[in-house]
């Protein structure tokens, strides 16, 4: 399969295209232009030959035209072919049997002086085919009062060869090709350089990804133009959500073998000891059960998805409803009321499961504490790219001591280790509230009086 062509190429491939079509467009109107102008001016010229021949001619006392004996171009008393002709159609001509005259470049040649024209008809056509070439032709209807108050009825012809109009064109053409091509050429190469120059950002983004991918740097660098900033941005934090996540893995599997170390030991001294049989059955049956909370935990922080720079808004309402309902049922005996305050825009960018581990864990701990109210509120938060959010979860219950609160959101804290009250769930949230990059806070709520659980998920 063929390579697929740079920006730089597609841009200059396409410019160059518009450019040869609009150079194109350039050279026929300039040559339409041209051709026009020079034929107004042939037309012009022969006009000006007409009027020549009219100053110089003459009548006789009989009534005849006297016919100028030198025309106005030395090339129209040339016997050869000059390129110049003329001929004046009338009734009375002197010197001359029939009713015409012709100026010596004219006579003996087939030419088309045939047709005479009425008083004041202006008759201008080229080129014309005939023998001696392709000849522009101006004719022209006169009537010539005479000194007897007779009027001669006159047609004049004035002809010229179509070569000198055709290397007017030719030279033109010739000129215009070359200035064009010379301008396309030049555009082109000045063309090519501000691509290179605009491209340039876009050259440095690759650089830094490569020293990125090589280890040189931790991120991409440097000040990027305003179109360039939002697609940095999201790959500088889609390089760190990765990192995050690889960090948090290695973080998981670090815990779960420092958890398992503790029950693990335990069964060895019994089984080193030589205990009661029974005794030793109860003991592993213990820290089996213990081992598969710490699995069951660790395995929940290993799958969270975590902050995702590409991530499809999630509505929170549907999700919260699905996970009420089953908590109504689980808790029917308590009759705990669940209120929602959700704002329409409030949405949650990230994982499902992790959306549904979230509010799971707050909404069971609320349901379980509450005595019979909890109120769940959620709203947007602004930012420039995409909104965050703020969840907040408010139950009737008896609260938090302010002593347990620091020590539920202290850093380090395992998952074997319990605060009592609220089991392993609020670890996972808050390795979850970590995982998007966000804020745990829980303190006493002033509307129903317990425990009020607020998550701040920022906006980007």
């Amino acid at each position: 399969m063929a390579r697929p062509l740079s920006l730089q190429a597609r841009s200059l491939a396409a410019a160059g295209c518009v450019l040869a079509a609009f150079l194109a467009l350039t050279f026929l109107a300039l040559d339409n232009a041209f051709h026009s102008a020079a034929q107004s001016a042939l037309h012009e010229r022969l006009q000006g030959y007409m009027y020549a021949y009219l100053a110089a001619a003459d009548t006789s006392r009989a009534g005849a035209l006297i016919a100028p004996e030198v025309g106005p171009d030395p090339r129209f008393d040339r016997p050869t072919e000059s390129g110049l002709y003329a001929a004046i159609l009338g009734d009375k001509i002197a010197g001359s049997n029939a009713h015409e005259w012709r100026s010596p470049s004219a006579q003996g040649r087939e030419l088309p002086f045939a047709e005479k024209l009425a008083r004041g008809e202006v008759h201008f056509d080229g080129p014309v085919a005939t023998a001696v070439g392709k000849l522009y032709v101006l004719g022209q209807g006169v009537d010539w009062q005479t000194e007897g108050k007779d009027e001669l009825h006159l047609t004049f012809y004035v002809a010229e060869d179509s070569g000198t109009l055709d290397e007017q064109i030719k030279a033109f053409r010739r000129t215009l090709l070359t200035w064009l091509g010379l301008l396309g050429g030049a555009l082109l190469v000045l063309l090519l350089a501000v691509l290179r120059w605009s491209m340039a950002p876009l050259r440095r983004v690759a650089i830094d990804l490569a020293l990125v991918e090589q280890g040189a740097q931790e991120r991409l660098g440097g000040d990027y133009p305003s179109e360039l900033r939002g697609l940095t941005a999201s790959i500088d934090n889609f390089i760190e959500g990765e990192r995050d996540r690889v960090k948090r893995y290695r973080n998981t599997l670090s815990d779960l073998a420092h958890s398992l170390k503790t029950p693990l030991a335990v069964v060895r001294s019994q089984l080193e000891n030589d205990a009661d049989p029974k005794a030793l059955r109860w003991t592993v049956l213990e820290q089996v059960g213990r081992m598969d909370e710490i699995v069951a935990y660790q395995l929940s922080r290993a799958a969270t998805s975590g902050h995702q720079t590409f991530a499809i808004p999630l509505a929170i309402e549907p999700c919260a409803e699905e996970i009420v309902r089953s908590l109504e049922k689980v808790y029917a005996r308590k009759g705990v009321l669940c209120e929602f305050e959700i704002d329409a825009a409030a949405r949650f960018h990230g994982d499902q499961g992790d959306l549904m581990e979230l509010l799971g864990n707050l909404l069971e701990n609320a349901f379980k504490w509450a005595r019979r109210r909890v109120l769940f509120d959620a709203r947007p938060l602004g930012g420039t790219r995409r909104t965050g959010l703020l969840l907040s979860i408010e139950d009737d219950g008896p609260g938090i001591a302010e002593d347990q609160v620091e020590h539920l959101l202290q850093r380090g804290v395992r998952g074997d280790e319990r605060v009592q009250g609220h089991g392993i769930g609020l670890a996972i949230v808050q390795d979850i509230v970590k995982a998007y990059r966000g804020e745990l806070r829980v303190e006493r709520s002033s509307t129903l009086g317990g425990a009020r659980f607020a998550v701040k998920l920022p906006a980007r």
